[in-house]
């Protein structure tokens, strides 16, 4: 069976005509050709620790529920579950970031090193803790979140060494993920080091493409990424358009791509799926949401950037690392906490993918 997804041309409103734009046995082929691609991603590396629980009381201190910790597990955040994400579907990542001195640093170490990442380039910072998310869950819900960062900026010596870093490691992948949750890890040094580079020529959509996953406090230093993937709230802001239709989307996506000279604009729009288009074309690709159920929408960006980055990178079109990257999204949200896509559970998708 062949893959469907809806084209839609800019200037109608009607979204209800499919036609074909890829096959499945593409879609299969390109993950195949994933295995070992050597991908840089460079951000603010978070550690998300989860304290699973159970709730069978009300406190009698306060009104709010007492949880019977039942086990705690840490996984990779931010950039770090960008690379999480790339790992498991067989690319092979390369981190860039900024972890502290501290216990907690050390588990993010673990957990790269547990997964094959390559960790070179993640400095150990004794002035600035990691960055820390608790979520405390109860019968698969959230209850409370507790964070504990620091964003102030980097140093201008600890800056201009992640750039350095940065800089040496480019050459040796085939893609380059900035995942920026303003955390300070992305400096105005980093953002130097990536426009220089997309203004020589090391990096471009078609030879080594930059994906910027963006952040509200550098909207206007992300001129020259190739490719962006703002959510609704973020487009809405960078482009000053209120988007309430797919229309508007495409209409976001045009003024973004002028703004930040990219080749490739992505808008996530949570449960109305994504949107994805080109410089220059006439028509916007609407991916609807392929998710049966949702638990959990945390982490999907994550994944969405890793998959889309992944697919450029093996030489596929945008519209087929959008395809791939929409159904790996409808995936991790149907599971509670920042999940990683599974290349099997995905290639099963794909498999039995009809609309």
């Amino acid at each position: 069976m062949d893959v469907y997804a809806r084209v839609a041309p800019l200037s109608s409103s009607c979204y209800n005509n499919f036609m074909k734009i890829v096959s499945k046995e593409e879609l299969l082929a390109t993950l195949d050709a994933v295995a070992s691609t050597p991908i840089l991603v460079v951000g603010d590396v978070i550690l998300d620790r989860y304290i699973w629980g159970r709730v069978e009381r009300i406190s009698p201190e306060a009104p709010v529920p007492v949880v019977e910790v039942v086990r705690m597990e840490d996984r990779l955040g931010g950039a770090g579950n960008v690379v999480r994400n790339l790992a498991t579907i067989g690319a092979k990542p390369m981190m860039c970031g900024v972890v502290g001195a501290d216990e907690d640093g050390a588990s993010v170490l673990r957990l790269l090193d547990e997964i094959g990442a390559d960790r070179n380039g993640l400095l150990i910072d004794s002035d600035r803790p990691t960055v820390l998310k608790t979520r405390i869950i109860a019968h698969t819900q959230q209850i409370a979140r507790i964070d504990r960062e620091k964003k102030d900026d980097l140093t201008p010596s600890l800056s201009t060494k992640l750039s350095a870093t940065l800089d040496s490691a480019i050459d040796g992948s085939r893609a380059v993920i900035l995942s920026d949750y303003g955390k300070g890890a992305v400096s105005e040094g980093v953002l130097h080091t990536l426009t220089q580079a997309y203004g020589c020529g090391r990096l471009s959509v078609k030879s080594r493409p930059l994906f910027v996953d963006p952040h509200p406090r550098n909207y206007e230093r992300y001129r020259g990424m190739s490719v962006a993937k703002p959510n609704r709230k973020e487009a809405e802001a960078a482009s000053g358009r209120k988007i309430e239709s797919i229309e508007d989307a495409f209409s976001a996506c045009e003024a973004l791509i002028k703004k930040w000279n990219s080749d490739v604009m992505v808008i996530t729009l949570g449960e109305g799926g994504m949107v994805v288009r080109e410089a220059g074309s006439k028509e916007g690709l609407h991916l609807e949401t392929t998710a049966q159920e949702v638990f959990d929408v945390s982490g999907a960006g994550d994944t969405v950037t890793a998959v889309f980055t992944a697919v450029l990178a093996v030489g596929a079109s945008p519209v087929t690392a959008g395809v791939l990257a929409n159904i790996a999204a409808g995936i991790v949200v149907s599971e509670v906490g920042t999940a990683a896509i599974n290349l099997a559970r995905l290639r099963e998708h794909v498999s039995q993918w009809s609309v």
